[in-house]
């Protein structure tokens, strides 16, 4: 399977695993598996962080950079269809990691229920 991570779920596999449930640790960790991280993701975690409004891991992009997840950019298709989703959600970062699973196939692992409304492509976790 191909995996696309929700920010928050990002962070929870960063600096807090235990708060994932063990089989979607495992799956992210699995090396069979795919597990991709927006440069949306990682825009909205710089931004929040300067913010004051979260922590994140030491540098970012090295933490990253040493983990054996992929990166995905943010290209025209992925923005044009962000822009044209139904208004089920309001955050264009969670707008933006919808339309990057859809046109990219993978399965979105979030905790965010409303995001559970684009589809069957989103995973609760």
């Amino acid at each position: 399977m191909t995996f696309l991570l929700d920010t928050h779920v990002l962070l929870w596999a960063l600096s807090e695993p235990s708060a994932l449930p063990a089989t979607v640790r495992q799956q992210i960790q699995e090396a069979r598996h795919a597990v991709f991280v927006s440069a949306a993701s990682v825009w909205e975690i710089s931004i929040k962080k300067a913010l004051g409004k979260l922590t994140s891991p030491g540098d970012l992009v090295d933490v990253l950079t040493a983990s054996r997840f992929s990166p995905l950019p943010v290209g025209w298709l992925h923005a044009s269809l962000a822009g044209e989703l139904p208004p089920h959600h309001e955050d264009p970062f969670d707008r933006m990691l919808i339309a990057q699973a859809q046109i990219e196939g993978l399965t979105l692992l979030t905790h965010d229920r409303r995001l559970k409304a684009y589809g069957s492509f989103v995973h609760l976790v």
